[in-house]
């Protein structure tokens, strides 16, 4: 992983010591709210419904157990002993004292780590597929175009006030794990005439306006990537609507001026910044992907894997489940569920995070991986170190067999922790898992992806679940629309509105009926639930869905 230099630690160093001041003048009441807001924002502090909350930085998902184990000790020593796992490959705390988030933020510069650009209206934390560098189908390991693209936008001096949030995400195989279509900016690593290079996506997003990106150009030379990156963003910050927010993201200013108008203003912006760049990029590339070189895998016996997974069913269950293709003989990418039935999705107590690190410092290379759907993942483990591996997890609560199932939830904090949240969140994601727990249906329902927002602004993704939950207020009663046959993947598609929404007392049953439609309508067992609906429609779910209104037209 990449290794900060003494430029990067001088760097963070001043602005921790910049922000420090900050906070002593709010404290002391030389900064209003108001003018503090700006300050906070810029170093990742929100103030949610309850308390301050921070969120730090994973730069494309990527930790170490030195920089796990940090994370641990700060959600011990300043918060409530757990931390966040986002959709944005992020950690949130969300109970720090306002005094101590200096102190925070100089311990995460302690193992490479900071709070900037996670918030305000600039370039974002730039994700890439969690399972990067090792996923047997990749075309090459997005990660260090990833740090490149994160050191260019980092206090870009024409990018800090963009019309809103921007968002880079980074794909290096067919397979997209990085919902790279629903992404401001999409890079896809591609080969041609074995030359790599990247298909460029603009113009994608959830939230109010959901869209999928248009591809802008089918292949960017590796060389010419930041140019065109920049073009981009310039002519977003030129052209994007600054007279109302809910329309200034890149994919209004795409729908509105058309993909080809787009492309000509990007050409032209190309060409004159084109010359600026004389290569030094490049140079720090290569110095880059030194850092990302792989581990040097081992040979070993499969014999423990083999011996476990033919004689315990519980791990076998793990196994089936939470096990992904590695590109190296006898190697496996392990998904640690942050899902346990009942729990919050995403959070992790700081034991937890101690024990996440110490497996992976033992077993996984020292490398783990946050993914977007709110786990965490060790990518290099050899099968053979699997049975002990599993056990441990399983000490720590961490061995739950339900990656990608339906008790797998991808959901926003909500109106539990979010000052814009219209409605709860956590407490349907955790009613649903507990209940498909209780049916013991999910292993024979399958793949199936929920997703859950508690407002418009789509921070759970729903759009992109094959069953999507958005939470609203109607009249100040929650209401839970249902959205159907979304995708986040290479198909990428945004769901299908179903009809009316539910109470939170209707939701649960609603959910039910839909997924015991589903086991009814599917052609044959692993016929997935997203088969059976591209295949079917939405009528005969929605007619699972509310059947009184199938019996009222009877």
């Amino acid at each position: 992983m990449y290794s900060y230099t003494e430029f990067d630690d001088a760097f963070l160093a001043e602005r921790n010591a910049q922000f420090r001041a900050q906070v002593e003048r709010r404290i002391d009441g030389s900064l209003t709210e108001d003018e503090f807001k700006p300050l906070r924002l810029m170093n990742g502090l929100y103030l949610q419904l309850h308390a301050y909350m921070l969120r730090v930085a994973i730069p494309y998902g990527t930790l170490n157990s030195t920089q796990m184990h940090k994370l641990a000790d700060i959600a011990e020593k300043w918060d409530k002993g757990y931390g966040h796992f986002t959709t944005r490959q992020n950690i949130q705390y969300n109970w720090p004292q306002l005094r101590d988030v200096p102190d925070m933020l100089d311990a995460l510069a302690e193992v490479n780590m900071h709070a900037i650009q996670t918030s305000g209206n600039t370039i974002r934390n730039v994700t890439a597929d969690h399972f990067a560098g090792a996923a047997a189908d990749e075309v090459a390991d997005p990660r260090p175009v990833a740090e490149l693209i994160r050191q260019w936008s980092t206090d870009h001096p024409e990018f800090q006030f963009l019309p809103r949030k921007f968002k880079v995400a980074v794909s290096g195989a067919p397979h997209d794990r990085a919902v790279i279509k629903a992404h401001d900016i999409g890079l896809q690593i591609v080969e041609r005439d074995g030359v790599l290079g990247f298909q460029v996506i603009v113009g994608g997003g959830l939230g109010r306006t959901p869209m999928i990106g248009k591809v802008l150009y089918d292949f960017v030379a590796s060389e010419d990537l930041l140019p065109t990156l920049e073009a981009i963003v310039s002519v977003y910050n030129l052209l994007g609507r600054r007279d109302n927010k809910y329309k200034a993201r890149i994919k209004i200013t795409v729908h509105e001026n058309g993909i080809d108008d787009i492309r000509a203003r990007v050409d032209a912006r190309y060409a004159l910044i084109r010359p600026q760049f004389t290569g030094v990029d490049q140079q720090m590339l290569s110095r880059i992907e030194a850092d990302f070189a792989k581990p040097t895998f081992k040979t070993a016996p499969l014999d423990a894997y083999t011996t476990a997974y033919d004689n315990d069913p519980v791990f076998r269950s793990w196994a089936d489940t939470n096990l992904a293709d590695h590109h190296a003989p006898g190697y496996a990418i392990v998904s640690i569920s942050l899902k346990a039935h009942g729990a919050t999705p995403g959070d992790a107590t700081a034991h937890q995070m101690h024990v996440m690190a110490d497996i992976a410092a033992q077993y996984g290379h020292d490398e783990l991986r946050i993914s977007h759907e709110q786990n965490v993942i060790l990518p290099h483990v050899h099968r053979n170190d699997l049975p002990t591996l599993h056990a441990a997890l399983k000490s720590a609560g961490l061995a739950t067999a339900n990656i990608g199932l339906i008790s797998d939830i991808i959901a926003c904090p909500g109106m539990d922790y979010c000052a814009l949240a219209t409605a709860r969140s956590i407490p349907i994601a955790q009613e649903i898992a507990t209940r498909f727990d209780e049916l013991k249906l999910e292993h024979e329902v399958g793949p199936l992806k929920i997703k859950i927002s508690g407002c418009i602004n789509a921070c759970g993704h729903h759009h992109v679940g094959h069953i999507g939950i958005l939470g609203l207020d109607r009249a100040g009663v929650e209401n839970y629309q249902i959205t159907l046959g979304g995708d986040g993947t290479q198909d990428a598609a945004i769901g299908e509105r179903a009809g009316p929404g539910f109470s939170a007392d209707e939701i649960i049953p609603a959910i039910e009926r839909l997924v015991r439609g589903y086991l009814d309508l599917r052609s044959e067992p692993t016929e997935t639930f997203l088969q059976t609906y591209r295949r079917l429609g939405l009528a005969p779910f929605k007619a699972a869905l509310y059947p009184e209104a199938r019996a009222n037209a009877a």
